[in-house]
């Protein structure tokens, strides 16, 4: 049964890439999984597996989590934290409703309370049918019991842990996450750093919608924050404002284009300039960008 995605086929341009629930057969035995842990700052940590970067605070008040990844890497997360404290959060709180970082809910689900947008939780039990694809309902151990809608703070072991919620982005359910006290924010798909992101439109997501949400964030993170995005290394303001910049100004490009009557077909022979050469280097390539920007103007 496969839940998200099995393949980005926008406009058929998208390269593969699999946010399945349940088939888990593209990933590498679980043995094969690695998850990494970083210590952010504090008692706050990052943990990358397979999908979405985790993020933990730990404490003799118990353990939060930002995120679970897929459920292939459950095990192995659960292992990393328990050497950070304890195996099963009290908390996991999800940025977003894709497989990437929510398939362990139906892991941690069991013992943990999983907080959530209210929206997220709305498209886990009736998923959207994303590039002509039916998804199945998330089962009700791995649904959200606690939601909000603008935002939510979570005291525990002496931090402020702030959700706040940021529409119409990468989805309509984006949460970023604030450690208060650590300086530290996790950001979801909000982030991807320094690469073009997935912007999921048939989740409410827009590219204009992201673009004033980072913009937003930029004014209101701490200059010295450390940041957690949702894919790629631990970051820094600048990177946030460097990946705004790619994002305005290739929506400028693209939009321009749009204006003068040119086709996407034109656009995207034409080409973005080389220096978002690496940009385009991650599982969202240049073509791809170029159709997600057209698409989400085009709905105005």
């Amino acid at each position: 049964m496969r839940r998200l995605i099995s393949s980005l086929l926008l406009t058929g341009l998208f390269s593969s890439l699999a946010f399945s629930h349940g088939d888990n057969s593209h990933f590498p035995k679980q043995q094969d999984i690695v998850v990494k842990t970083t210590k952010v700052n504090g008692n706050v940590y990052m943990l990358q597996g397979r999908g979405g970067n985790v993020g933990a605070i730990v404490g003799p008040e118990g353990t939060l989590i930002v995120d679970d990844d897929y459920k292939a890497v459950s095990q192995k997360l659960a292992a990393a934290l328990k050497e950070l404290g304890s195996d099963k959060p009290r908390f996991v709180l999800n940025t977003h409703w894709h497989g990437d970082h929510t398939e362990g809910n139906e892991f941690f689900g069991k013992d943990s309370t999983i907080v959530a947008h209210i929206n997220v939780r709305k498209r886990m039990m009736d998923p959207p049918t994303i590039f002509g694809q039916a998804t199945a309902p998330y089962m009700p151990v791995a649904l959200p019991i606690v939601t909000y809608t603008e935002s939510l703070s979570i005291h525990i072991n002496g931090e402020e842990v702030r959700l706040v919620h940021y529409p119409s982005g990468h989805t309509d359910g984006d949460t970023v996450v604030f450690f208060e006290k650590a300086n530290v924010v996790h950001f979801g798909d909000t982030f991807f750093f320094g690469r073009f992101p997935f912007v999921d439109i048939d989740s409410g997501g827009s590219v204009q919608g992201l673009i004033n949400n980072i913009g937003s964030l930029i004014q209101k993170v701490p200059a010295d924050a450390k940041l957690i995005p949702g894919h790629g290394p631990l970051a820094t303001h600048a990177d946030l404002k460097n990946y705004h910049a790619i994002l305005v100004e290739t929506s400028k490009i693209v939009t321009d284009a749009m204006k003068a009557g040119k086709s996407l077909e034109e656009i995207q022979k034409a080409g973005l300039p080389e220096k978002f050469k690496e940009a385009g280097s991650g599982f969202i390539k240049n073509d791809a960008w170029i159709a997600t920007i057209h698409r989400s103007y085009s709905k105005k």
